[in-house]
């Protein structure tokens, strides 16, 4: 099993364990609504400390039932997993852009160095090949310029 697959086994497990000790343990069950938000319970915790507390501000928008609040809120956390899985995909593939380009260039580097040498100088012919071997090509010969030359 490689060092990946156990990471994301152990999480997997830990969220399930999150999920499920709750329901196995009966936290909750003295409470008359055991999985109300925390909205819920901070309003009760406040009406018992201080009874005549008015709040600062108003919702802009309250939901006409508790289906539809519901609704807006499944909505809400659908945008924002996919904010932030499009965040994760333009990343990981901005990686892999950038390894495939540095394979590429020390490609390029292997095949010049590679395309030069003793052949070439044999043969009588100057600066054959993209690399820098022997020979004598003209100014620039072997030298990439531009997005991911390296020098970026």
């Amino acid at each position: 099993m490689s060092r990946n697959t156990r990471i994301n086994t152990l999480l997997l497990l830990l969220v399930a364990a999150l999920a499920v000790i709750p329901l196995v343990f009966g936290l909750g069950d003295h409470k008359e609504e055991p999985f109300a938000g925390a909205d819920g319970e901070a309003e009760t915790a406040i009406t018992e400390l201080h009874p005549d507390y008015e709040p600062w501000f108003s919702p802009l928008y309250e939901p006409p039932s508790g289906e539809i609040e519901s609704a807006l809120f499944a909505l809400q956390a659908a945008l924002g997993a996919g904010v932030l899985a499009y965040y994760f995909g333009l990343r990981r593939g901005r990686r892999q852009g950038e390894a495939r380009t540095r394979e590429l260039i020390a490609a390029d580097a292997g095949a010049g160095a590679a395309g030069t040498g003793a052949d070439a100088d044999s043969a009588g012919a100057e600066g054959t090949g993209a690399g820098a071997g022997t020979g004598t090509a003209g100014p620039g010969a072997g030298v990439r310029t531009g997005p991911g030359d390296g020098r970026d």
